[in-house]
């Protein structure tokens, strides 16, 4: 799984020009689904995610988790993550999921987001969606399940 985490101030989805989703201070996550990818990759996405420390403490420093702010989440399924651009000037997207894993797996991701303890809003899966954000530093973080594995 690949998880594009941007800290927000404010976000949003809409879908035929309503909003779906939206939140305040918190994290914009973008998630996209490979063929290989299983329950235990949520998991591990789930915890990382939601005890990332890059909200600032009374110092200034970037210490504090979602939950330590009452932040929430938005998140948003991107199968363009897996886009792979070697060839050509447009993109394969082969390397992503079947719809059947990747959306079973996207609300997998969501249910387990809220039992962290976090609020959690949302955009469809397969929807053609507009996503509107005010990234907030910028801090914008990649995680990437491949690598968990490989190192």
């Amino acid at each position: 799984m690949k998880a594009v985490v941007q800290r927000v101030s404010r976000a949003s989805v809409s879908i035929d020009g309503q909003v779906h989703g939206e939140i305040g201070q918190g994290f914009l996550i973008l998630l996209g689904v490979g063929p290989a990818d299983t329950e235990a990759d949520v998991a591990y996405l789930v915890n990382k995610i939601s005890k990332l420390r890059v909200f600032s403490d009374d110092q200034g420093k970037m210490n504090l988790a979602l939950a330590a702010i009452n932040g929430a989440a938005l998140v948003v399924s991107q199968f363009t993550l897996y886009a792979d651009t070697r060839k050509g000037n447009r993109p394969s997207f082969t390397g992503a999921a079947d719809p059947a894993l990747g959306k079973r797996l996207y609300e997998t991701f969501l249910t387990q987001f809220a039992q962290a303890g976090c609020p959690v809003a949302h955009g469809e899966f397969g929807a053609d969606m507009q996503v509107s954000l005010t990234n907030d530093g910028p801090v914008t973080i990649i995680f990437d399940t491949e690598e968990q594995h490989a190192g």
